[in-house]
């Protein structure tokens, strides 16, 4: 029988999703996330996909319902496929991913059969060939495309990320907006954070969700409000009858007080918050200390927007 006091904390959010982080490791190289110079874990340090399932299985025995698989990039797993079967036994309530999609034209097929993994959210940062190996570093844009017409040909749920950055690619956003009615999307727009290598280029990068908003209604567009979940990380629009986009503000209207989150590193460390790097690893440790450090771990939970943090996003998990 679950405690149900168990995953709640002292503001009385529920904490019942998990971020999963299943390498630091990326095959990208996007302005706002990944310095020149990166040291990632070495293959030994990471967890194992049996570790992965008896953790996040015990998590899920004391309330976690909701799954989401991060990175750096976490298809470049090997064991990728392994991995995500072994966590379709659990009994979660959703099964996400949030990829690159570079590497999802040999994994879609199998996770769609095999898995129950059915939300896919992929980041994307243009529409223009150029401009995105500009942001990403890398010259992959025609596979990412396809792969994001192939996800939703097999039926994923399927979100575009996209982190609005001012002189960068803040000029597609109305295509962005086109883009979603056209192929029916979910297009949700970041706000570039105040982390890691983006710190020294913030001021001059940020674009608030607001400045978004007025200028997609200057261009004629009609938003409609959609009702969010408390928890929810962004604030939803319809576009009419195709379509909708949504905001991910933190740096301008921060969700930190309605926040259910939890976030496991690939090396076992179950942390709080993305901004704290305080935490437990709970690597290796019997079911029986789990309810101890799920009490410690929801003490370290902020319940006002942390302004920054030292450590680089892409050793956090997204």
């Amino acid at each position: 029988m679950i405690d149900q006091r168990l995953l709640i904390d002292k503001y009385g959010r529920e904490l019942t999703k998990l971020r999963v982080s299943l390498t630091d490791a990326c095959n990208f190289q996007c302005v706002y996330c990944m310095p020149e110079k990166r040291v990632f874990f070495k293959q030994k340090q990471l967890l194992y996909a049996d570790e992965f399932y008896n953790i996040v299985s015990n998590l899920n025995k004391l309330g976690i319902n909701e799954v989401r698989l991060t990175g750096g990039e976490p298809t470049l797993r090997k064991d990728f496929l392994k991995i995500t079967k072994r966590l379709s036994d659990i009994p979660l309530k959703k099964f996400a991913l949030t990829t690159n999609a570079y590497r999802l034209d040999n994994l879609l097929v199998p996770l769609a059969t095999d898995t129950n993994l059915k939300y896919l959210n992929i980041s994307m940062d243009s529409l223009n060939k150029k401009n995105f190996e500009a942001i990403a570093g890398v010259d992959f844009f025609d596979k990412v495309y396809n792969n994001i017409k192939k996800a939703k040909e097999l039926g994923f749920n399927v979100k575009l990320n996209c982190v609005l950055m001012r002189g960068v690619n803040d000029n597609e956003l109305v295509d962005f907006i086109k883009f979603a009615i056209d192929y029916d999307l979910n297009i949700r727009f970041l706000e570039v954070m105040n982390i890691g290598i983006m710190k020294a280029h913030f001021k001059q990068r940020f674009i608030s969700s607001s400045d978004m908003i007025n200028t997609i209604k200057e261009h004629g567009y009609t938003l409609s409000a959609l009702k969010d979940e408390v928890d929810s990380t962004s604030f939803n629009f319809s576009l009419g009858d195709s379509g909708s986009i949504g905001f991910i503000a933190s740096e301008s209207k921060p969700f930190c007080s309605g926040c259910s989150r939890l976030r496991l590193s690939s090396t076992g460390f179950l942390r709080a918050c993305l901004f704290k790097s305080s935490g437990y690893s709970i690597r290796d440790i019997p079911f029986e200390k789990y309810p101890e450090v799920l009490e410690q771990v929801k003490l370290l939970k902020p319940i006002h927007r942390i302004k920054h943090i030292e450590e680089p996003m892409y050793k956090i998990g997204g």
